[in-house]
């Protein structure tokens, strides 16, 4: 930074009320814990206006300032234009780094420098407020948690989960959860609370931060597109963080009375279709077995060559007629007749051909 850029931002703190400085006044001096040794990135938003403008950090611990887009061993300050946010992170905190840091805008106009953010960093062995990630993410439709520690002398402070950008917060009591189902915040009363979000959109991804009184910790959120094969639930887009619960309860209603009411019709239709098919194999078996019958009753006819000698006694053909009520048993017809001799029938020697009786057994 120049030397008189510099110089004007001293004199905007010292005169604030004389030159008209805009100070930004939705933060009531937030008090950001990290343990020594630690690290920890602080977002600071700025108005879309501002997109082009020049942004950069000031420390109030060693009077220095840092312009975006610059990348340090232990400092870095990165815009981030397309969420109308910079971010400064800074690594390995040592005591000497407790103090206040301010994130300031050149406006291009009267006043020429805007503070939008102006956080105190307090090192500590300790942190009175810390989180297990400073970096969770999830997908969308899905559910993110996160777990916020704080110390015992916050134990009956005020906890919260608040948004950076709208400044939306929910709190929880020791045993208390959200209204918004959403969100939900269960405080264990032993030094931590754990935030569940629910039916996640891609507009929840930002900066949060956990807080416990005046102490707070950031944790930035991304909210990833469905993964293939998933279901999304559709949200509305006019607020942060809505419930999607009616949604799945009404999917899941509807899906319980369709099964309701195809389940029985698919077994009945499944029955019949069974019954069909024994009945039309049994019929076709017994076409088959009828057809095979008739074929052998019909051509059932024998032809009986009855040989005798001539001091044989007289035969007589008796014949015998079935029960034709009875359908299990055959009509049996016998027909006694004379039959020409003929050379290739010739009797064997000392007989004579006497009679030829046709049976015919007749279909019933």
């Amino acid at each position: 930074m120049t030397a008189f850029a510099k110089n004007t931002f001293y004199i905007s703190i010292g005169f604030g009320l004389i030159l008209g400085v805009e100070c930004y006044t939705g933060w009531s001096n937030p008090t950001l814990t990290v343990k020594t040794g630690g690290s920890v990135t602080i977002p600071c938003h700025y108005d879309e206006k501002y997109t082009q403008q020049k942004k950069f950090l000031f420390s109030g611990t060693d009077k220095s300032n840092t312009f975006t887009n610059t990348t340090e061993e232990n400092l870095s300050v990165i815009d981030h234009p397309d969420q109308s946010l910079f971010t400064v992170t800074i690594r390995n905190l040592q005591n000497k780094d407790t103090g206040n840091y301010y994130c300031v805008v050149e406006t291009g106009e009267q006043p020429p420098i805007k503070m939008i953010y102006e956080p105190y960093l307090k090192i500590q062995s300790a942190p009175d407020v810390s989180v297990v990630n400073s970096s969770v993410s999830g997908h969308e439709g899905g559910d993110i948690s996160v777990q916020c520690f704080y110390s015992p002398r916050y134990q009956d402070t005020l906890k919260q989960w608040c948004r950076y950008k709208d400044k939306i917060c929910y709190t929880v009591g020791r045993t208390n959860t959200s209204q918004n189902s959403s969100v939900q915040i269960s405080d264990d009363g032993r030094g931590s609370f754990t935030v569940l979000m629910t039916g996640l959109r891609l507009t929840d991804s930002g900066w949060y931060y956990c807080s416990a009184g005046e102490a707070l910790n950031p944790v930035q959120l991304t909210v990833n597109e469905a993964e293939p094969g998933t279901v999304s639930d559709k949200v509305n887009e006019t607020g942060i963080l809505n419930d999607n619960n009616e949604t799945e309860d009404t999917v899941a209603t509807q899906n319980n009375e369709l099964l309701t009411v195809w389940l029985p019709a698919l077994a009945a239709l499944l029955l019949l279709l069974i019954l069909i098919s024994v009945f039309t194999w049994r019929w076709r078996r017994r076409h088959k077995q009828d057809k095979h019958q008739i074929r052998r009753r019909t051509s059932s006819i024998t032809t009986d060559v009855i040989y005798s000698k001539a001091e044989d006694p007289e035969m007589y053909s008796i014949i015998n007629y079935e029960n034709p009520n009875d359908p299990n048993k055959d009509i049996t017809y016998s027909t006694i007749d004379n039959f020409p001799v003929r050379e290739a029938e010739k009797p064997p020697a000392g007989g004579a051909i006497y009679s030829i009786i046709y049976s015919t057994v007749a279909p019933h």
